[in-house]
């Protein structure tokens, strides 16, 4: 086997060991490591640290400076060639005058998937691919399987009375469901990529919508145009990854006080300032959130079945009567007039947790 076989096989190994310090940091998105060699000594190196952060390349090129113009660069996933959190990675290699690349194992989404390389060879760059591909595909193969779809996959969870209250008249919503059915919400937030609420929910009841321990947290999406929510909220404590969108100019010393504490700011469309659930289905794929649970409040489920988005239902109902016409409910919004224009269910699964009744069911959105 040739040295430069070898090398090449050596700093991957330590680019894999790299990728591994982002851990709990940085899910849904993949871990991933970079090292950036020059006449066979490391004068680079880097990882993705935390979500909305630097991608692993731009962390060693930064480390690199100028001695990284006729590198090699060794990175764990193929680079990225699209604007998401950050620029392209592909653009920042090509700048800072990289020799050589050598990726471990390819994007798997279907519209980036080979598309980085594409562009680092049109530019002269020196491309090689699947260098210790075995074990960056152990050490991918969550991320791997998540990803193969490519289609977003949208859920609306509610818990409410048996009425259809998910809040008596004051505001007061703990708990209307079963500790039970907070298990099984605490693991269903293990199982998706983000979950998403608006501002109101935030004020309102101040969840840390985090899986409570009972599996990975997925990344907190709130819907905040205004940035009402204030720092204090349970959602900045920094548990788990999270983005805030708003709409229109704001304070920017709120934005600033936000992005000190690692939060994703995101300035979104609107319409007289309501961001659009389109919108922001389409910006959460651009991030490599591609499992979305939205927890409401009203509004916010009203606005995400109007954008005909969402997949599936999931509901939870407890056997309590709260009454009130001025009590909320999980779908509010301005409604439809007539019965035929109701949202149909499809394929509806009952079920029982504790004391309350789950319905899960499906949402054609032909």
């Amino acid at each position: 086997m040739s040295v430069k076989r070898l090398n090449d096989f050596k700093f991957m190994r330590f680019a894999l060991s790299l990728a591994g310090k982002g851990k709990g940091n940085v899910s849904p998105n993949p871990m991933v490591g970079c090292v950036i060699v020059y006449e066979g000594k490391i004068v680079g190196q880097g990882y993705h640290e935390y979500f909305g952060g630097p991608h692993a390349e731009i962390n060693a090129l930064s480390m690199a400076g100028d001695k990284a113009s006729g590198s090699t660069l060794y990175v764990t996933l193929e680079p990225c060639n699209h604007y998401g959190k950050t620029p392209p990675c592909t653009d920042a290699i090509i700048k800072a005058g990289v020799k050589r690349v050598v990726v471990a194992t390819l994007d798997p989404n279907k519209t980036m998937h080979g598309r980085g390389l594409k562009i680092l060879s049109r530019e002269s760059i020196q491309v090689t691919y699947g260098v210790l591909r075995k074990q960056a595909t152990r050490f991918y193969s969550g991320y791997l399987k998540s990803r193969m779809d490519g289609k977003p996959k949208v859920i609306v969870k509610a818990a409410m009375s048996v009425d259809g209250k998910i809040a008596t008249r004051t505001g007061d919503s703990k708990w209307i469901s079963s500790r039970q059915s907070r298990a099984v919400v605490h693991k269903l937030r293990s199982t998706v990529d983000a979950v998403v609420v608006g501002s109101k929910t935030v004020l309102r009841d101040n969840p840390r919508l985090t899986s409570h321990g009972l599996g990975r947290n997925p990344v907190r999406v709130i819907l905040d145009p205004e940035l009402k929510a204030p720092l204090r909220s349970s959602v900045f404590n920094g548990k788990a990854p999270t983005i805030v969108f708003y709409a229109g100019p704001t304070a920017q010393n709120k934005l600033d006080a936000l992005q000190k504490r690692r939060i994703l700011t995101v300035r979104m469309p609107h319409r007289r300032g309501r961001i659009q659930f389109r919108d922001v289905i389409s910006k959460l794929k651009q991030y490599s959130l591609y499992r979305v649970l939205i927890e409401g409040g009203g509004e916010t489920i009203a606005s995400a079945l109007e954008s005909r988005v969402v997949n599936e239902v999931i509901l939870f109902i407890a056997p309590k009567i709260i009454g009130g016409r001025l009590a909320k409910t999980p779908v509010e919004g301005f409604g439809i007039a007539n019965i035929k224009d109701s949202l149909i269910l499809h394929e509806p699964r009952i079920s029982r947790i504790g004391p309350d009744w789950m319905l899960r069911a499906k949402v054609n959105n032909k």
